[in-house]
Formats: structure tokens, C-alpha cells, sequence
């Protein structure tokens, strides 16, 4: 029998080109301008940000309008192409990072780490939370129930970022520190609990606050989970295939198409891709495939091509201009200020509890206080699903730049009054370039 409908006709020749435009040229000035942010001492990927600003409605949709409606049409099935290309490299970004994890590490010194984690995380989330049932009506997106807009703050306020802190700390000689081992620590832990945290509030969005609906989500999150702990199984049991080099390209194959279809399912149920592709990962660590020279081809795509432009497009939603409205530059510095005030005496606090020095609780709060990375995940995640307006997703943005910026002269400022012990000093001459580039 005929098919009813023809074959979907092929993109048409002029979106084709403004959609490779639009990657190259995004792909090419966040190479630039990471590259340059760097020398100046700061993240790339406050560079790959910056990017977004100055083609989007920042600065080129006020200077040239004509000009920004042809690079960047408003047309969504153009959009959207790009939007595709994005979250296909957040998706295997935060696949990579979870593959990265360093599980070893937490098992080590998990009692100290849990102890400063479950404040650093219960504090900044509890102040978030109540700092969004007063902020002004318009900073809510179109999903319009207020408590899933506070729990989503909430969220936001509460994370960390591993890269930009494992960065910080190789950078400024600190990786081999009691400090700085305990602050990566804390930060997995951190992120763990921080995308479950972002599955759970995401399903509510999706499928509202009640009851069973809640309840649902959790089941599906504890599935997730079991599913998680099966792959794992599978991945040792194959270990001594997989390090003997079988089939080398096509298990990397392998891995991204696992990372993609994990992030499918995870969307499927309700929950957020991003936590699919991260559980995965974590799945996956202390297997051969978490092996860094293995992984070193698909991270060199990733973290060179796929994720600056995944950056750059979550610039374009900027809009830097919505700060000059005074109720929105209130809300913004009142947002600033209980991320870090909330992240600094969370930590602080797990510090002392901890029985921790003074110097050492505030270096840990430092450590811990950068978001970079995974607080733009979250942004765009709010953003995507109606949680947060476009101005309160700037906002957002700002705190993960701001925080991340405070990071590294913060840190050599409080380390420099922790004098460093016999046994660290034995640690740095044991870390290796490679291990180093391995918490990269």
C-alpha cells in the first residue's frame, strides 16, 4: 500500500547554509575568545558565554536587528537546529564528567566529605528556596506554580562545578593539598546529590507538584538508579575485554550511543536528559572505558567542539540589557548574594563541624562556591521548561561567571594561611601530569 504522505523533503539549501554559518562562526569565536579568556587568568567558558552575548539580544539584536534576525532567526525550526547541536554536547559534557568522577577519592574520605557536602548543599538550597517566594512575579517563567520555580532557585544555588574547581586547583598548585583533595570530594558528592536534586524538581515542572505525581518521579528516579547499578555489573564483568583494546573505536562508539540512550530514557520518564547521561557515566567509572587515554578522543571532541558551542548558544538567551530594569538588577544582586553568602557558610560550617580550622573552612566555602559549568546546565534546563524567565535565567548565568571569577584569588588567599604538611608535600611529588589532566 502507497504511503499516504510523501518522503520528508531534505533542509532546504538556504537554512542549511545559515545553519553552518551559525556553528562555524560560533565555534570559532568561542575558540577565540576561551582561548583569550584564559590568558587573562580566567575560565573558557566564560569566554564561550561572552560569545552569545555579543550575538544575541545583548548587543547585536540592539546594534544591527536586521542583521541578528538573518544570523539568528526567531524562526523556532531554525532555532532548533542549533538547539540540537547544543544538547548533544552538554548531553555527552556531563557524560564525560560523570565518567570522570573519581569515586575512589570519595570512599576515602567520605565521612569528612559528607559532612561538609550535606551543608554546603542544605544551606545555599534553603536560603535559594526562600529568597524565590520573594522575588517579583515576572522572574517566573511561563510554568507559573511557585513553589516549583523556588525549589528550581533552590537547586541552582546549591551546586557546584567540578571542571572549574579541578581546574582552579591544578592551576594555582593546590590539587595535592588536604584542602584541595577534600574540596573535589565534597563537590562529587555535590553533584551527585545536586542532578538528582534537578531530575526530581525537572518531573515536578513537567508533571506538576502533587502527591503521586511526586511519588512517581521517585520511582522512576529509583528504576533509573537500579538500571544504573545493572549497567555497571555488565561494564566490570566485560573489563578484561575492553582493556585488552578489543575493538577500540567502536567501544567508543559504543560508549556515546550508551550516554545518548541513557539520556533518552531518562527524558522518556520524565526526568532530565543531563541526569541520564551523568548516571551513565557514573556507571561507568572505575571500568576500562573510564580509562582517561581511552577517553581522550571523545573528550577532545566534547570539550574543543561540541561544548563551546553548547556554551555560546546558552549566551544567545542572555539578555544583559533586562539588568538595567531596577526590580531585575535588585533580584539579581539579592540572587548573587545568597548563592555565595549560602555556599560559603554551608561549607564553613560542615568545616567546623568537622573540627576544621577557621582558614580551612573558608578555603573549602572558596573551593566549593564556583558553579560554572553545571549552573549553566541547570539554567538552561529551567529555561527550557517554562521554570524561568529569560530574565531570571540571565541572572542565573551571572551567578555561575561571578562565582567562578571569585574562585581562584579567594583560594590563594585563604591557602596561603594553611601551613602545608609533610604528607602533601609527598602527595605532589606523587601526582603525575597524568593524573593531573585526569580530574580535567
Amino acid at each position: 500500500m502507497p504511503l499516504a504522505v510523501g518522503p520528508v523533503a531534505p533542509l532546504a539549501a538556504h537554512d542549511l547554509m545559515v545553519f553552518l554559518l551559525q556553528v562555524g562562526l560560533l565555534l570559532g569565536l568561542a575558540v577565540l575568545l576561551g582561548r583569550l579568556f584564559t590568558r587573562l587568568g580566567l575560565s573558557a567558558v566564560v569566554g564561550e558565554l561572552f560569545v552569545g552575548v555579543l550575538l544575541g539580544p545583548s548587543l547585536l539584536g540592539h546594534l544591527a536587528p536586521g542583521l541578528s534576525e538573518w544570523l539568528l532567526p526567531h524562526d523556532p525550526a531554525r532555532f532548533h537546529l542549533l538547539d540540537a547541536f547544543g544538547q548533544i554536547g552538554v548531553i555527552l559534557m556531563v557524560g564525560v564528567t560523570g565518567l570522570q568522577m573519581d569515586l575512589g577519592l570519595v570512599r576515602k574520605r567520605g565521612a569528612t566529605a559528607v559532612r561538609v557536602s550535606v551543608p554546603g548543599i542544605v544551606v545555599p538550597l534553603a536560603l535559594g528556596i526562600g529568597l524565590a517566594f520573594m522575588l517579583p512575579d515576572s522572574l517566573l517563567g511561563r510554568v507559573s506554580d511557585r513553589s516549583t520555580f523556588a525549589l528550581f532557585v533552590g537547586v541552582a544555588m546549591g551546586v557546584s562545578a567540578i571542571p572549574v574547581i579541578a581546574k582552579t586547583l591544578i592551576e594555582l598548585g593546590l590539587l595535592h593539598r588536604n584542602i584541595g583533595q577534600l574540596t573535589l570530594c565534597a563537590v562529587t558528592v555535590d553533584d551527585i546529590v545536586g542532578w538528582l536534586l534537578l531530575s526530581v524538581v525537572s518531573a515536578m515542572a513537567t508533571v506538576g507538584v502533587s502527591g503521586g505525581q511526586i511519588l512517581h518521579s521517585i520511582a522512576n528516579l529509583v528504576v533509573v538508579v537500579v538500571l544504573a547499578l545493572v549497567l555497571r555489573r555488565i561494564a566490570k564483568a566485560a573489563g578484561p575485554r575492553l582493556a585488552n583494546g578489543a575493538a577500540g573505536p567502536s567501544v567508543l562508539a559504543l560508549l556515546v550511543a550508551a550516554l545518548l540512550l541513557a539520556a533518552a530514557g531518562t527524558q522518556a520518564l520524565g526526568l532530565e536528559a543531563v541526569f541520564g547521561a551523568f548516571l551513565c557515566g557514573l556507571a561507568l567509572t572505575g571500568t576500562p572505558l573510564a580509562d582517561p587515554n581511552r577517553l581522550a578522543p571523545v573528550r577532545t571532541v566534547v570539550v574543543s567542539i561540541l561544548a563551546p558551542v553548547f556554551f555560546a548558544t546558552a549566551g544567545l538567551r542572555m539578555d544583559l540589557t533586562a539588568l538595567t530594569r531596577p526590580t531585575v538588577l535588585l533580584a539579581g544582586l539579592a540572587v548573587l548574594a545568597i548563592a555565595i553568602i549560602g555556599k560559603f557558610s554551608g561549607a564553613y560550617l560542615g568545616a567546623r563541624i568537622s573540627r576544621m580550622s577557621h582558614w580551612e573552612g573558608l578555603a573549602l566555602g572558596a573551593g566549593m562556591n564556583a558553579r560554572g559549568v553545571i549552573e549553566v546546565v541547570v539554567a538552561m534546563v529551567g529555561l527550557k521548561l517554562g521554570v524561568l524567565s529569560q530574565e531570571m535565567y540571565t541572572v542565573v548565568i551571572l551567578v555561575a561567571i561571578v562565582t567562578s571569577l571569585m574562585a581562584p584569588p579567594l583560594l590563594r588567599r585563604f591557602m596561603a594561611r594553611i601551613e602545608e604538611t609533610a604528607e602533601e608535600r609527598l602527595r605532589e611529588d606523587a601526582l603525575s601530569p597524568k593524573e593531573l589532566a585526569a580530574h580535567l
